[in-house]
């Protein structure tokens, strides 16, 4: 009747009631589970920047500050000015084209003086994070499907553990598909988070086909009129083509089921990783037709610019970026209070 279909000797789907310990992982040990259910308090939005602010203290010092080094005391913007502001930029990972680009654009604009030179480069920087996305289909019949997608190690796994907990915060069912069955860890992480977030999970034993799990997932929450449901996959090397037509087939089990799913194709991408994230952008984007990014590990890194090179490089929204290891730690990404954290004072 066709592979997605599950065949009568394949292990049916369960709900994981005790998970059982999981050792730490790339992706990293979930939080305690107080931390997972804290519901933000009323004032998150200035405990969001705060937190932002001081996540981002290495890519502000090498960055923002490294520009007012280059500043200080100059009374005009010169040659060799442009120059180190063009050698800063490509050193946080901003990109060769896109730091060549944000120069001729500072030069044409023509600061009359070091202060105008600065907010002109802040100007720049906002509106290349400031380009509008299209909307996300919405979700015509069922629940909304969001296939998370990206390589070994960039932290997929905490990232849906953490939207499953802000979806479940927000008063929607959430139903995590444990599609990563290739390794057995993944899943216990996910079931681990799913009980500390109130979601459900629906596994298959180890090496089960990974489609079969994502379809019966989609299967599973139509029948409980679930509002969500998350798909993780195996994490696959972007260079692989097997391993991505694997993930294709995932996507394909999703849409047999749920014709307009998966709704979202969430790509999780490493900050510390630089260049090359723009690369397994660019190659998941080929195979699956990105909807949105994540990035993560934005704390852990001096050279944030990868923001801006992904944004300059791709019409595919930044949706949320992961500065830590917990909840309040995956943030909607917000163009305009990122930069004011970026160029703000320590």
């Amino acid at each position: 009747m066709g592979w997605f279909r599950r065949k009568k000797d394949s292990a049916p789907p369960e709900t994981v009631e005790a998970p059982p310990p999981v050792p730490e992982t790339a992706d990293g040990p979930p939080p305690p589970p107080e931390e997972a259910a804290a519901a933000p308090e009323p004032d998150r939005r200035g405990r969001y920047f705060s937190r932002l602010k001081e996540r981002l203290a290495k890519t502000r010092q090498s960055f923002a500050e490294g520009v007012g080094r280059i500043l200080s005391g100059r009374k005009k913007i010169d040659a060799d000015v442009l120059e180190q502001i063009e050698e800063l930029l490509i050193t946080a990972d901003v990109g060769v084209q896109t730091a060549t680009e944000l120069i001729e654009r500072l030069t044409a604009a023509k600061p009359a003086d070091v202060e105008a030179f600065q907010n002109a480069l802040r100007a720049e920087i906002l509106r290349i994070l400031s380009r509008p996305a299209p909307p996300a289909p919405a979700a015509a019949t069922g629940p909304r499907v969001i296939m998370v997608v990206g390589v070994n190690g960039v932290g997929k796994t905490t990232t849906i553990g953490k939207l499953a907990a802000r979806f479940t915060r927000e008063g929607r069912s959430v139903l995590i598909a444990a599609a990563d069955t290739f390794r057995a860890a993944a899943v216990d992480q996910l079931a681990i988070w799913a009980e500390r977030a109130g979601a459900g999970l629906i596994r298959h034993k180890d090496g089960s086909d990974p489609a079969a799990v994502a379809y019966d997932a989609v299967e599973a929450a139509l029948t409980r009129k679930t509002d969500v449901v998350i798909v993780d996959t195996a994490g696959r090397l972007h260079t692989k083509v097997n391993l991505m037509e694997e993930i294709k087939k995932v996507k394909r089990s999703i849409g047999k089921r749920l014709p307009e799913g998966p709704h979202e194709v969430l790509l999780v991408l490493d900050a510390t990783t630089g260049q090359n994230a723009v690369a397994q952008a660019q190659m998941f984007h080929q195979a699956l037709g990105v909807t949105g990014i994540a990035l993560t590990k934005l704390d852990g890194t001096a050279k944030g610019g990868i923001v801006v090179a992904i944004c300059q490089a791709f019409d595919i929204p930044l949706q949320y970026i992961g500065i830590g290891e917990s909840i309040e730690d995956l943030q909607d990404f917000d163009p305009e209070r990122f930069v004011e954290a970026l160029f703000s004072a320590a």
